[in-house]
């Protein structure tokens, strides 16, 4: 029997992406997207806020992209694939959990105003393929 392997995060960038050429030529770039949560703790009856952050990896023209127009503190809305990876350091194994995104949203709001390029980019959806499917056509710069 087949799965679902999908996973949807809305949130604000924690650092900028990280653009890196493999040696077979493919583009990918990493980032981190922080989603937050909040509850009343019983005993207290204090809000609590709880942060997850999601690894995110892209690959090709939609990781040029998301590189050349997204800064830390912008909104964005990532979906695709879980995919954990692992590898040996130091005699020790370790494990990353990832999004692999197949479509990447740019959204308009910025927690950090000012940020530079983040602030001068339309908003827009970047899918997995090379193509805007939302925002300004005339302000694709390609």
């Amino acid at each position: 029997m087949a799965g679902l392997n999908q996973a949807t995060v809305v949130g604000n960038l924690g650092r900028d992406p990280e653009l890196k050429t493999l040696p077979n030529g493919t583009v990918v770039a990493n980032f981190s997207v922080a989603t937050s949560d909040s509850y009343t703790d019983k005993t207290s009856g204090q809000k609590v806020e709880q942060t997850e952050w999601h690894n995110v990896v892209v690959w090709g023209k939609t990781a040029e992209n998301c590189a050349k127009y997204l800064t830390k503190g912008k909104q964005v809305a990532v979906q695709g694939k879980l995919r954990t990876r692992s590898w040996e350091k130091d005699g020790h194994k370790n494990y990353r959990t990832e999004i692999h995104a197949d479509n990447v949203q740019f959204l308009g709001s910025s927690s950090s105003a000012g940020s530079g390029k983040a602030a001068d980019a339309p908003a827009m959806a970047v899918a997995a393929t090379p193509s805007f499917t939302a925002g300004n056509l005339e302000d694709i710069p390609f």
